[in-house]
């Protein structure tokens, strides 16, 4: 009974380890661009958007977009009115909390299950080790096959573990990998759009002094004319 619940825990644990990688794997795959190239493309359309200030081009671009770049971007443009400094502490708010925060939080999963496997499987080799003493203790005279059901949950458990544990460091140390390059594509995307960002705003800003000059120049030769 207690070796087919350290083989249950064991299992359990196993499953929830692997789905963990596979949300994290499917996630950092959705968020950023496959390749530095379709992320260049993407951004060199934008820049010629933002540095005329066709905001809501860029944002008609990004809609629908579930990739980390345009999200953000179109997170930054609709707070464009709290001011530069301002949109952009909030849009990298964001990306923490929704992005790297969940990578995070499942990835601290994996690591538990990477360190509580082995403990699991040690539980079932004392068992077994208990078992096999046990057979010992009660038998004037004991023969092999008694000892080699206790034995099995002993060597079999440890082996179970490690067996998880392995190759979930694995996968874990692959999945950072990937999570690191996101965030330099993330990185190098950002600082383009934060430059062509500034040059929008600013002349977004030059637009309604410029119709404020016009207006003024209009009433004047109105009045002239009058």
């Amino acid at each position: 009974m207690i070796s087919n619940s350290t083989y249950g825990a064991l299992a359990i644990v196993a499953l929830w380890g692997l789905y963990q990688i596979v949300i994290v794997w499917t996630r950092v795959a959705q968020k950023r661009f496959k390749t530095e190239e379709q992320q260049d493309a993407f951004m060199d359309d934008c820049e010629q958007m933002l540095k005329v200030g066709d905001f809501e081009g860029v944002e008609e671009y990004c809609e629908g977009d579930v990739r980390a770049i345009p999200q953000m971007m179109h997170m930054a443009i609709d707070n464009r009115g709290e001011g530069y400094r301002r949109a952009r502490q909030i849009m990298m708010d964001r990306f923490q909390r929704d992005v790297m925060s969940d990578l995070e939080y499942r990835l601290s999963w994996v690591s538990t299950v990477i360190k509580s496997a082995p403990m699991i499987g040690l539980f079932g080799t004392v068992f077994g080790m208990m078992g096999a003493f046990k057979t010992l203790a009660t038998a004037e005279s004991v023969e092999p096959s008694a000892l080699a059901g206790d034995i099995q949950v002993a060597l079999v458990t440890t082996a179970s573990g490690l067996a998880i544990a392995i190759p979930l460091m694995i996968l874990v140390a692959s999945v950072n990998i990937r999570i690191a390059k996101m965030e330099d594509l993330v990185g190098s995307g950002l600082t383009r759009f934060f430059e062509a960002f500034k040059e929008g705003l600013a002349v977004a800003a030059k637009r309604p002094a410029a119709a404020a000059t016009d207006g003024g120049t209009e009433q004047a030769t109105v009045t002239e004319t009058m």
